[in-house]
C-alpha cells in the first residue's frame, strides 16, 4: 500500500483552504487539490508491503516519543512553489508558526524510518500544504504572479497528532485514509 506520513489540517479549515486556491483562479494546467484532504507530510514512505505496516507504525510511534514534541498551534499561510518559480510543479501555502515542532517530527520520523530501509529524502524539508499541481507552463505568469504579489494568512489550527495516511490513486485524483494516529 502507498504510504506517508503526515499531520491534517482540520475540516473547517477547508474553506480557507479553498479561498487560497481561489487566488490562482484562470490559471491554465493547474490542477487543485482537494481542500478537505489537506495536509502536511513529515515523509512519504512509497509503497510499503502490508507485511511491514507494523513495524513503520511502531518506528513512527517512537518517532513521535523521542521528538518530544506535546501538542502545538501551526499557522498557514503564504505561498510557494517547488522547485522554482521558473519551473513550477506544485503551489503551496507554508507553515507559519509551528515550523520548529514540524521540523523535529519530520527529523525524528526521517531517522527512525531511513533505518528501516526506507529512501532519505533528497531536498531540505519545507513544511507545506499542496495546493495545487501544475501540468505544463501555460498559467505560469499568472502564478508567479500571485506567488509574488500576495502573501494571505490561511488558518491557524492546534496539532495534537501524527497520523500514517494510505494514498490510493483513483482516476479523480488520490484518496486519503488514516491507517494508525499518534498523539503528541
Amino acid at each position: 500500500m502507498r504510504l506517508f506520513v503526515a499531520i491534517d489540517l482540520p475540516d473547517d479549515l477547508a474553506p480557507d483552504v479553498a479561498a487560497a486556491q481561489d487566488r490562482f483562479e484562470g490559471a491554465a494546467s493547474l490542477r487543485p487539490t482537494d481542500p478537505g484532504d489537506a495536509h502536511v507530510t513529515l515523509k512519504f514512505l512509497g509503497d510499503v508491503d502490508d507485511s511491514r505496516v507494523d513495524m513503520v507504525a511502531e518506528a513512527i510511534a517512537e518517532a513521535v516519543d523521542a521528538a518530544g514534541v506535546g501538542p502545538f498551534e501551526a499557522t498557514v499561510g503564504g505561498f510557494g512553489v517547488f522547485p522554482s518559480l521558473d519551473y513550477i510543479s506544485v503551489v503551496w501555502t507554508g507553515i507559519r508558526a509551528g515550523t520548529g515542532a514540524m521540523t523535529e517530527l519530520h527529523e525524528r520520523v526521517e531517522a527512525r524510518l531511513t533505518a528501516l530501509g526506507f529512501d532519505p529524502e533528497d531536498h531540505a524539508f519545507t513544511p507545506h500544504v499542496t495546493l495545487a499541481r501544475m501540468d505544463d507552463a501555460r498559467g505560469k505568469r499568472t502564478v508567479q504572479r500571485v506567488v509574488r504579489e500576495e502573501d494571505p494568512t490561511v488558518g491557524s489550527f492546534r496539532v495534537a497528532e501524527v497520523q500514517l495516511k494510505r494514498s490510493e490513486l483513483t482516476p479523480d485524483g488520490p484518496e486519503y485514509s488514516t491507517v494508525a494516529r499518534f498523539p503528541l
